[in-house]
């Protein structure tokens, strides 16, 4: 299975002042695999120490001398540990705090050695301020699968290879096979177990099974992790944001978790949230100007799930409705498809936000920066007329618009129309352009 972040791992191998390395993610997004993977293909060896359930953990990191620690990493490993040969995997950091605060001394007094960890984000966010190695380690994070790693794991890769030399129009004559294949990824999503076994034995109960059993591990994470007496509400959130997302407007609503709820009682839920993976926030901004950011309304927001097809299965949605009713882009108030494209966002390392203007008579599904600001729509069918965006551009003659809808790809000068298969190809080509 291959993952694009993986390139990222090959130049943090080759990093003059590289560090010890975390990588955050969710739980099973394929943050184990893709260290065992890179470990495997690009050193001599690997010495991998797990911290889950593991009793010699607590001895081994007793105190913080490395060269002892590199002796205690062999004996356990088995593995010769040398500089630059050998790949060393602490797994499951978050359970031990001590491992964690290693990681400062392995880069303050024996950087030659190749240390990767890999932790759940909701673990790691606990250790914060009592041990957590601050400035001394570099970090990558991992999500779950895109549309074109999905693809890929299909044996798509002629089309995945089209799609990264940017041959839109091309593409857009293949669009029957494109949608079809863009219904199987809102099905089954990015979470790497389900991906691979629909690519192993397209077995749709199966799929779904997957995906329950990862929300009920979400689940036990939450009582592992989070206070009881705050863990009510973290429940509470987590239930509220299929129905959230099917509303017309997708703006967080604090009364719709509980009548008369408001944001002090679920804020801190939230946030426990994020800080796991487990949802990404789409922050309103009430300006479509460099930089985004200084336009924020942080009171405002959208949340989204870390994962299209464990929407799905959050929401229940029968695998026929997903698979060959083409209804489903725009059903539940085109939730899925907005869903879907702010996880290719997200992917590509982007940061959506979404605009209302100053009396909320006009709204825009997404707005992003790369190289300049974008506002974005979001149009899970062939209707496309909208005034918001048209209206927006009018107004604003330097901007110009992305509308990422059922239709094939066509510059109209003021708006871009790119089709929903290819949205994380035009986010790459765009990221590509503007790093030139």
């Amino acid at each position: 299975m291959k993952r694009k972040k993986y390139s990222e791992l090959l130049e943090w191998k080759s990093r003059k002042n590289r560090k010890p390395l975390i990588v955050n993610g969710a739980r099973q997004v394929g943050k184990t695999w893709i260290l065992k993977e890179f470990g495997a293909n690009e050193y001599d060896n690997v010495a991998y120490i797990n911290c889950d359930n593991n009793p010699a953990v607590r001895s081994m990191f007793s105190d913080y001398d490395t060269e002892r620690m590199i002796r205690v990493f062999s004996a356990i490993s088995g593995e010769k540990i040398e500089p630059g040969k050998t790949l060393i995997i602490i797994d499951e950091i978050q359970e031990e705090p001590r491992a964690l605060t290693s990681l400062k001394y392995f880069c303050e007094e024996a950087p030659q050695y190749h240390v990767a960890a890999a932790g759940n984000l909701l673990g790691l966010s606990t250790h914060e301020g009592s041990g957590y190695p601050v400035g001394k380690t570099d970090e990558l994070y991992l999500y779950p699968l895109s549309f074109m790693e999905f693809l890929e794991a299909l044996g798509k890769d002629v089309i995945v290879e089209q799609m990264k030399e940017g041959r839109f129009e091309e593409l857009s004559l293949l669009s029957e096979n494109l949608i079809d294949l863009l219904r199987q990824y809102y099905y089954v999503g990015g979470m790497p177990e389900a991906v691979k076994t629909y690519a192993e034995t397209s077995d749709l109960q199966e799929i779904r099974r997957i995906q329950k059993r990862i929300l009920q591990d979400y689940r036990n994470d939450f009582s592992k992790h989070i206070p009881a007496n705050k863990l009510g509400r973290v429940h509470m959130v987590w239930d509220s944001i299929p129905s959230q997302l099917a509303k017309e407007n997708k703006k967080f609503i604090y009364s719709a978790i509980r009548k008369g709820s408001r944001a002090k009682e679920f804020e801190e839920a939230i946030e426990w949230l994020s800080d796991a993976g487990l949802v990404h926030k789409a922050t309103c901004v009430n300006k479509i100007e460099m930089p985004l950011k200084h336009y924020e309304k942080p009171n405002q927001f959208k949340l989204f799930i870390n994962d299209l097809g464990l929407l799905g299965a959050m929401a229940d949605v029968p695998a026929d409705r997903m698979l060959i009713d083409s209804s489903i882009f725009s059903e539940y108030k085109g939730s899925f498809s907005e869903q879907y494209v702010f996880q290719q966002f997200v992917s590509c390392g982007i940061q959506p936000y979404y605009y209302t203007n100053q009396n909320s008579t006009m709204e825009i599904d997404l707005a992003v920066q790369i190289s300049d600001v974008y506002p974005v729509e979001v149009k899970a069918e062939i209707n496309v007329k909208s005034k918001s965006l048209q209206t927006l551009i009018s107004n604003n003659p330097k901007l110009k618009g992305w509308r990422f809808s059922m239709l094939g790809y066509k510059d109209q000068g003021w708006m871009v129309n790119i089709p929903l298969y290819l949205a994380e190809a035009w986010i790459e080509k765009q990221i590509e352009t503007a790093n030139r």
